[in-house]
């Protein structure tokens, strides 16, 4: 199946060996968006690789900018100012409205729904595409986070738009689920497809939703407690099955969770810098050394392993993209299912090609 195939959520080929419409083999096959993302890195400049960063996950440019600027900040020795911890983490968290927005909607489109729930989902995406286009200037490649703080401080009336939509997302996410989360093919498409133990998800160095649907109580938010995520009150939901409806109701659960953090970072922002005074971008020189920063992403993990020989351009830049490691599982979740389950098992993931290549 593909690389060209409306299935396989981009340039994605997967060889197949069937008995009947039963999977007995399954080798993922990717590279065909290889742009030296990693090479590039340690020829370019520290600030050149942020808008780079923007296009491994297209669809979660704020969190892979912050997982960048976190390395940098750490080789550096830079410190983020309180203003620009709320907003990173505003962002972010809108970044994973919009992700799982996504996911559950081609979810539903791999379930032959023709449209109409990813049609919603987009509805709602808008709305938070909008809000990243009046303040970054992009919808997606939003090159918004910075060393030491970010780019550009937001409005009251920008806050007053993110709160609206943070206290009309819970009617819309009651709405969603009314129409999809009891729905009789969604239960039958999914309830028992493509399970995945939780020692097999730990073995794999899976992580984010994948790995929580299987019952591993693992979020980064919570285990590194980076930035200022230790002052809010937030569940992390587990799977009891790690199947394909698990990670679906992941996806629904942490949105959930997401509002609660978002109210708590609108209603305590305070005034002050967005960067920190001491913080250079241009030109950067980061002592001699190697750091290794990383966030709980929408995917999971994303980190950004870089080494400076003290000059402008790293001396290594390394990318662990999540979607890339939780990919290497497909064929064990798919062993033993029929061929259209693979297709509902790999929406399930949640990949993006861009950081899948790079």
């Amino acid at each position: 199946m593909g690389p060209q195939h409306p299935s396989t959520h981009g340039v994605f080929r997967m060889n197949v060996a069937l008995d009947g419409e039963t999977i007995v083999k399954l080798q993922p096959v990717f590279g065909y968006l290889h742009r030296n993302h990693e090479k590039l890195g340690e020829n370019t400049g520290y600030l050149q690789s942020m808008p780079y960063t923007d296009r491994l996950d297209y669809l979660c440019a704020m969190t892979n900018n912050w997982a960048y600027a976190l390395s940098v900040e750490k080789l550096a020795g830079f410190e983020v100012p309180e203003r620009a911890e709320y907003l990173r983490i505003i962002m972010g968290e809108l970044t994973r409205l919009v992700n799982h927005l996504c996911l559950v909607g081609f979810l539903f489109n791999d379930l032959g729904t023709s449209f109409t729930p990813l049609l919603y989902a987009f509805r709602e995406r808008e709305k938070i595409l909008d809000l990243f286009e009046a303040l970054s200037g992009s919808r997606m490649m939003v090159n918004y986070q910075r060393f030491g703080g970010c780019r550009v401080d937001p409005t009251p009336e920008w806050l007053d738009a993110v709160r609206a939509i943070v206290d009309r997302f819970p009617r819309f996410l009651d709405e969603y689920e009314t129409m999809l989360t009891g729905n009789e093919i969604l239960l039958a498409r999914t309830q028992g497809v493509g399970p995945l133990s939780p020692e097999l998800a730990i073995n794999a160095g899976l992580t984010g939703p994948v790995l929580r649907a299987t019952g591993v109580d693992y979020d980064i938010r919570k285990v590194d407690r980076y930035g200022i995520y230790d002052r809010f009150d937030f569940r992390v939901p587990l799977g009891d099955h790690g199947d394909t409806y698990d990670r679906y109701m992941l996806r629904i659960l942490e949105m959930r969770e997401t509002l609660k953090i978002l109210q708590q970072a609108l209603r305590d922002i305070p005034a002050g810098d967005i960067i920190a005074p001491k913080a250079k971008s241009r030109g950067l020189r980061p002592p001699a050394g190697e750091a290794y920063g990383r966030i709980e992403g929408p995917k999971g993990e994303i980190g950004f392993y870089l080494i400076s020989d003290g000059s402008a351009q790293p001396y290594r830049y390394r990318v662990r993209p999540p979607s890339f490691v939780n990919l290497t599982v497909l064929e064990d979740m798919c062993i033993g299912t029929t061929i259209a389950d693979a297709v509902v098992i790999l929406g399930s993931i949640d990949i993006v090609l861009g950081e899948v290549d790079r």
